[in-house]
């Protein structure tokens, strides 16, 4: 067994349109980790490359290579190859809102493998969803019981819910105007797009589905009745056009202090399509509620602070270390107003320039990092 898979799960919520601000054709997706305090989480970034190699992963599971590698932007706990949320060069957003507590065997994927892998090779949210699946049934564990997880994928245009049970799972295109998921259990019952071949009856012949009724993924695997769904714990999106950036930090904000355990790192992605380009943002440091979120947008020549990664040799990041030994009460008004400028800034930049990443913004993130660091010495 390597490594025990609990507490990666994260509270997840998506906006779809019409919900989201009328300017743009946009999806807006937050998530608050659910780990403890005191787990380390690194932001990386890993640039494209041709192909992707053949990956073999630390617990000794062989991952044949794709065709393409694309560069991504990885919530990571330290120490793991994995990823429990990221986004890609092509605007797809995966994150992992429910990770069961069992230990992956070794030899077989994980679901923090599973999110950096469908990142890397997935072009669009369907094309990430096959390159998961396909993965699922081949790296899986033929285990039932074995690493139970919920992913949530979304581009542009489209978000997906895949529940995955060992080689089994089954995955449903969002047709709300928004979802918020707890981070408890499986996401998705008797309603489903697509699943594993024979779904309901190889649930059967392995004792999970006893026959009766309709087949529920969330009842045969999670032995649960009740999806995670959990309520808006602020601006529930309700008005046309009125839910933006802003609105979602405030939702992950209020979400925190309800949460059954405290919150990890926290990301938020804006993904715009036709042109526009989609930015992500990152506390990189948990308790999101005293935390700032950093912009970061895919450019050629992308670059982010090495102080949201762990050092050689040390066992937090530098800006993990700073930020819990902060006084909120002494730098808290200025961080919300650094922030809140950068949103503002960023906001409008990316009105005045759409398409094509400037150069301008290769060290968006790295700034940021930096100015908050300052606050901390």
């Amino acid at each position: 067994m390597s490594g025990n898979n609990s507490n990666h799960g994260g509270e997840t919520f998506v906006v779809l349109p019409p919900c989201t601000e009328s300017n743009r054709k946009q999806i807006i997706f937050g998530r608050n980790g659910t780990g403890p305090s005191d787990q380390v989480m690194e932001v990386v970034y890993q640039p494209a490359s041709g192909s992707s190699e053949a990956v073999s992963l630390p617990n000794g599971c062989e991952i044949e290579g794709g065709t393409a590698a694309y560069a991504v932007i990885l919530n990571k706990p330290a120490g793991s190859w994995g990823a429990e949320s990221g986004s890609n060069e092509k605007a797809v957003t995966v994150g992992l809102s429910y990770c069961g507590d069992a230990a992956t065997e070794e030899g077989k994927v994980s679901p923090l493998d599973l999110v950096r892998l469908g990142l890397e090779r997935g072009d669009s949210a369907t094309g990430t969803i096959d390159a998961l699946v396909q993965l699922v049934e081949k790296h899986g564990s033929d285990d039932r019981n074995a690493p139970k997880a919920a992913f949530v994928v979304c581009d542009p245009a489209a978000v997906w819910l895949l529940n995955v049970a060992g080689q089994f799972w089954a995955a449903r295109q969002v047709q709300d105007t928004s979802i918020a998921l707890a981070a408890t259990g499986f996401t998705i019952g008797t309603a489903f797009d697509r699943s594993s071949e024979g779904l309901a009856d190889k649930a059967k012949e392995a004792g999970a589905w006893d026959g009766s009724g309709e087949f529920s993924f969330s009842v045969a695997f999670g032995g649960s009745n009740e999806l995670a769904t959990r309520s808006w714990p602020a601006h529930e999106p309700g008005a046309e056009g009125m839910f933006g950036l802003k609105q979602m930090f405030e939702c992950l904000r209020a979400a925190a202090p309800l949460a059954p355990a405290v919150t990890g790192s926290s990301q938020v992605s804006v993904l715009t399509g036709a042109g526009e380009l989609p930015c992500h943002w990152f506390t990189a440091t948990p308790q999101v509620e005293e935390s700032v979120f950093k912009p970061f947008i895919f450019t050629t020549g992308a670059k982010i602070s090495p102080l949201t990664r762990v050092p050689e040799g040390e066992a937090q990041t530098l800006l993990h270390r700073l930020h819990s030994n902060r006084k909120w009460e002494a730098v808290g008004s200025l961080l919300s107003s650094l922030e809140a400028t950068c949103v503002d800034e960023v906001n409008r930049f990316l009105s005045e320039h759409s398409g094509e990443p400037s150069q301008e913004l290769d060290e968006l993130m790295k700034d940021c990092v930096e100015a908050e660091v300052k606050f901390y010495r």
